[in-house]
């Protein structure tokens, strides 16, 4: 089809020609293109009025930085690898945070709007993604890491101007009850840690207890982390869930990396803390130094013991026959230790809400327990200061004995003060 030549004003500006087709051309400069080329958009009516309306749309949209970027058109599944592989792979982000991202892409994301253009992704396809979710047995919590996966990445592509707005940004994302965790009574923290001195690494939870470390800090801390003279240690790592690749090229014909005879690490054991406020130092009470120096007393004789079988590491925390402690069989023990105790199944993480709970109530004051705890903000404060009413009892009970039985003649009486007893 015959074309109007294509001229344009002399400062690259807008331009309208009537062509020999009979119909009006606009063009607008944008910008330029990837080859260093002008970036010129065409556009086309009937008459030089509604010509010049698309041609000041065109003009606008690129003023306030809204006009898609010229060159490839991706689809969401395409821009969702590009973003994984490409924008966000480690060390980017940390290794934790980058799998649960590939989980929701490769899982929920890619199956369930994948093959939609990118610029053409409504936030009703993506809301009626989390229904399917939600009505196929997925928790609230799942849909939601689904959501904030996509409006993250959408977010870099609208910044690159692959897309003029993030439709996950207007999508709702199904509403998450805030689960109200109970943290462990007073009692049950005794049990707890009576019971664990019955079993190996006895003090490792006693760490979680009392000091309210993440599972990952504790199997990352490491022997020169820890000065049991000074009574201090310092969290510096993550460890992380070991991730394996076949060594023998899949010809084991084992389907999991991790089975294979020849596998190799497919990433490093630790990594950095979880936010820079997780990069801390504290003290340890005196009951705590005591177990770990035994702790430290019965590794060595278990070095002993395994000789030649013993694999060095400084870890803090070890297999029977030295080596790091795999996440998920620490968590195996962890609910052998629930059982023995007989205390009620909670999560591992329920260990941390406790320590946090507990320095609360003891009055520390908020900036010291985000400390303690590696929070980075005070948001986090406030979602733990929650407490139940057995704990609310076990205060009340506590100060009455000490304000009434010392009165009625018993221990912390004139006749023989005795110090109260330190509880976790």
């Amino acid at each position: 089809m015959p074309m109007a030549k294509k001229s344009r004003n002399a400062n690259g500006g807008s331009s309208i020609h009537k062509g020999s087709d009979g119909s009006w051309h606009g063009w607008v400069s944008v910008g330029t293109k990837d080859n260093g080329r002008p970036d010129r958009r065409h556009v086309r009516g009937k008459t030089k009025t509604e010509v010049a309306a698309k041609v000041r749309k065109l003009e606008r949209e690129r003023d306030e930085g809204k006009l898609r970027k010229a060159g490839q058109t991706w689809t969401v599944a395409q821009w969702l690898t590009h973003w994984l592989e490409t924008i966000v792979a480690p060390p980017a982000i940390t290794e934790n945070a980058w799998d649960a991202y590939a989980n929701a892409v490769r899982v929920h994301l890619i199956p369930g709007v994948g093959g939609h253009r990118l610029d053409k992704l409504e936030p009703e396809h993506l809301e009626r993604l989390y229904r399917k979710m939600i009505q196929a047995g997925a928790k609230a919590g799942n849909a939601h890491q689904v959501h904030r996966t996509i409006r993250a990445a959408l977010n870099e592509a609208k910044r690159r101007k692959h897309i003029t707005e993030n439709p996950a940004s207007i999508a709702r994302a199904p509403k998450v009850d805030e689960t109200e965790v109970e943290p462990y009574t007073v009692e049950e923290i005794k049990c707890l840690l009576e019971t664990a001195q019955e079993q190996r690494n006895s003090a490792r939870w006693a760490i979680a207890l009392a000091l309210g470390l993440r599972q990952g800090e504790v199997l990352g801390l490491q022997w020169s982390d820890v000065d049991l003279e000074a009574g201090t240690l310092v969290v510096r790592r993550n460890r992380l869930r070991p991730k394996w690749k076949h060594g023998c090229g899949e010809k084991c014909g084992r389907k999991r990396a991790g089975h294979c005879p020849q596998r190799v690490p497919a990433r490093e054991e630790t990594a950095g803390t979880k936010s820079r406020a997780g990069m801390r130092g504290m003290g340890l009470p005196d009951e705590l130094v005591q177990l770990l120096k035994e702790h430290r007393d019965q590794q060595e004789r278990e070095r002993q013991l395994a000789a030649g079988m013993w694999e060095e590491s400084d870890y803090v925390f070890t297999k029977p026959k030295g080596g790091p402690l795999h996440p998920r069989t620490d968590y195996a023990h962890w609910l052998r230790l629930l059982e023995r105790a007989g205390v009620s199944e909670r999560r591992l993480h329920d260990a941390r809400h406790t320590a946090a709970t507990v320095l609360l109530l003891l009055g520390v004051p908020e900036r010291t327990v985000m400390g303690v705890m590696g929070w980075s903000n005070t948001a986090m404060a406030a979602r733990y200061q929650h407490v139940t009413a057995a704990i609310r009892r076990d205060v009340a009970h506590s100060v009455g004995g000490l304000l009434w039985k010392s009165a009625a003649g018993e221990p912390g009486s004139e006749g023989g003060a005795s110090e109260p007893s330190r509880t976790a």
